[in-house]
């Protein structure tokens, strides 16, 4: 009975570790450790087999975890890489077919939901580890040693970017327009989805859009 409460307390553990951590399993040395713990846990239940269910589903969990997030990476890594000279492409395009924003979207409360889209989207990818890594890295600069063994993950900074791409979208489309009229409103439609976002609750909008 004492060994069967203590199985539980270890599953509990490990459920929780590899549902927040995902990726301190990712090398084959600690998912080797992980099945050997496993293996030994299950030996605690082997009359039901409810244990072993619930270890299963947790690796397969985990394993779907570290696929999802790899393959995140993979494409985010395709976006890091130089691209050709953007105001070159522009000046060959044809002034017709340059669409300005509101000609692709004149509502700011669709603006605004499919921002808050785009922001879900890029939260839902970071992870406690993602966090962990900044305290790790600023702990290494003030140890003044390097930490080579940080698997560097693009989460955070995707997310940054993001911000970042969204100020100069905005800045672009207001800046573009030659009319002073038409400046006017594309800053007036810009506060509207700004206050839109603000609404709906989507503060980052907002602030890369202020």
């Amino acid at each position: 009975a004492k060994l069967k409460s203590f199985a539980a307390k270890i599953i509990q553990l490990l459920k929780e570790w590899t549902e927040t951590f995902p990726y301190d399993f990712q090398d084959e040395k600690s998912m080797k450790e992980l099945k050997e713990i496993a293996h030994r846990i299950t030996q605690c239940d082997e009359e039901n087999g409810t244990v072993k269910k619930i270890i299963s589903q947790m690796t397969q969990n985990l394993l779907m975890a570290i696929s999802a997030r790899s393959q995140y990476q993979e494409i985010r890594e395709k976006f890091r890489q130089p691209v050709a000279d953007k105001g070159t492409i522009l000046k060959n395009k044809p002034q017709s077919s340059q669409k300005d924003i509101l000609s692709v979207c004149c509502d700011p409360l669709v603006l605004a939901q499919q921002l808050t889209h785009i922001e879900l989207e890029r939260v839902s990818n970071i992870y406690p580890e993602d966090l962990m890594q900044i305290v790790s890295h600023m702990d290494s600069l003030d140890n003044h040693k390097c930490r080579g063994d940080v698997t560097k993950t693009y989460t955070l900074e995707a997310y940054d970017n993001w911000f970042n791409c969204l100020s100069m979208l905005v800045a672009t489309e207001i800046c573009r327009v030659v009319k002073k009229k038409q400046r006017t409103r594309m800053v007036e439609f810009f506060i509207d989805v700004a206050r839109e976002c603000f609404n709906i609750g989507n503060f980052n909008s907002m602030m890369a859009i202020i």
